[in-house]
């Protein structure tokens, strides 16, 4: 069971074609450092702060399972639960792009509100 309170935003991560490329871009900009996780035949990338090692957020290639999330910082908020949260954005007029599914042991989907905002939903 997660200890985060429901509501808050607990990641954010960037998806994108080449996370490889995008990584050493956000090294020289912010001067985050790029730490590969593999993902089988492909690495990801933490991205760590210069000074403790701490992994403040991810770089993700659009392959596989996350090909379809959008190429935008995307937050996580923690929701109760992901299924109910998917159906009452859709009763309200929002659309679900992806899930929910089972990402690293929690439930994920990531929905687009009536504005055209995105937002990623997690619940154990």
């Amino acid at each position: 069971m997660s200890q985060t309170k429901i509501g808050a935003i607990e990641w954010f991560d960037l998806t994108v074609p080449d996370a490889q490329g995008l990584s050493a871009f956000y090294a020289q900009v912010v001067g985050w450092q790029p730490q590969p996780v593999s993902m089988g035949d492909y690495d990801d990338y933490n991205m760590t702060q210069p000074d403790s090692g701490d992994t403040v957020t991810g770089v993700c290639h659009a392959r596989g399972s996350n090909a379809n999330l959008p190429a935008q910082w995307l937050m996580y908020a923690r929701v109760a639960d992901v299924e109910a949260s998917a159906q009452r954005c859709i009763e309200l007029g929002g659309e679900v792009l992806d899930g929910p599914r089972t990402m690293s042991g929690s439930n994920f989907c990531v929905i687009r509100d009536t504005a055209g905002a995105v937002l990623a939903l997690v619940s154990d």
